[in-house]
């Protein structure tokens, strides 16, 4: 199998110990992140040969993060160094009726201020079989727009599948930039991830009126964006908020004209953040397995429900946990 290679930021995730509010911690825990990252994680733990590509500061703390990546198997062999400092983000977990928070310091950053000069694509790209990045990325910097538009031509020259998860963060960069850049990179993009409001708002996506998260408007908004972009697969996940403690989770794949729908899960979650890039982890590694798509979607959903059950952002399951999921074992009983 040849491996994925996805291009992103790493950066520090903060967190007050459980559900504490900012205001009331006295310490924080800490854990390396990003969404290209999170999910080429969770594709080397599936057995997925996976590569990842940053920029990091030269620095103890930059050695941290290339320890942690490793950690899990994740190839470092093209990361530049270079750069003061490495980003970061604050999140307050909520409960209940009571939302999480995040607060980013990404400005400045040694990803920020990468230049295109410090990534050599054809040798990067040589020997890979699939390229991944996100709407997060080219947000970062004034430079990255243009890499990501370069990383993606080579993808294409190689004769990589390129995906891309649209994540987009109000916080980072207004909706009309966004869409305006995504515009720009989605054509060369096989296969798109995000949810269908996003895909509406930024790709412009056709929605009816009414609920999003619908598998009718779901479905409605991939068949234009089909139309429009020519994307082979494109996926939707469909969260339903309960409260920041309860979700329904299901997920869509529409290839070939037809949508396929995964079974929904009831989740109370212990940490939802990464569910999504679990999720686009499990959709590369099934098409890299090639599972019809039913199979697919339903071993993708089950990934990004069992990250949701998992402490910070990496999906710590393997690939026989998720299967055993994605056939329909959900009862959680004890193994011994």
């Amino acid at each position: 199998m040849k491996k994925v290679v996805g291009f992103g930021d790493f950066l520090l995730r903060l967190s007050p110990p459980g559900c504490q509010r900012f205001l009331q911690a006295a310490s924080f825990d800490v854990f390396y992140t990003g969404a290209e990252a999170n999910t080429l994680a969770a594709l080397s733990l599936e057995g997925v040969p996976a590569e990842f590509v940053t920029r990091l500061p030269d620095s103890l703390i930059g050695e941290c993060a290339l320890a942690h990546l490793r950690r899990f198997g994740v190839g470092t062999e093209h990361i530049v160094r270079g750069g003061e400092r490495i980003g970061a983000f604050y999140l307050e977990k909520g409960a209940s009726q009571r939302p999480s928070r995040v607060v980013y310091d990404r400005r400045h950053t040694a990803f920020a201020e990468s230049a295109p000069a410090d990534y050599d694509w054809d040798a990067i790209l040589d020997g890979a079989g699939w390229f991944h990045f996100t709407g997060i990325t080219p947000a970062l910097g004034p430079e990255l727009p243009a890499i990501c538009r370069e990383a993606c031509k080579a993808a294409r020259a190689h004769g990589l599948t390129v995906s891309c998860d649209l994540n987009y963060r109000s916080q980072l960069w207004d909706r009309e930039i966004a869409g305006r850049t995504l515009r720009s990179l989605a054509p060369y993009a096989d296969v798109l991830v995000g949810g269908a409001w996003d895909a509406a708002a930024l790709l412009g996506a056709d929605l009816p009126d009414g609920p999003a998260d619908t598998p009718e408007a779901n479905e409605r908004a991939a068949r234009s964006l089909a139309e429009t972009y020519g994307f082979r697969d494109i996926a939707f996940t469909m969260r339903r908020c309960d409260s920041a403690s309860d979700n329904g989770w299901r997920a869509m794949l529409y290839r070939e004209g037809t949508a396929f729908f995964s079974r929904g899960y009831e989740i109370h979650l212990v940490d939802r953040v990464g569910g999504g890039d679990a999720f686009t982890a499990g959709l590369i590694g099934a098409s890299l397995r090639g599972y019809g798509a039913q199979r697919a979607v339903e071993y993708a959903a089950a990934a990004g429900c069992l990250k949701q059950t998992i402490e910070q952002d990496f999906n710590l399951s393997c690939h026989d946990e998720i299967e055993a999921l994605a056939a329909g074992d959900g009862s959680g009983r004890i193994r011994r």
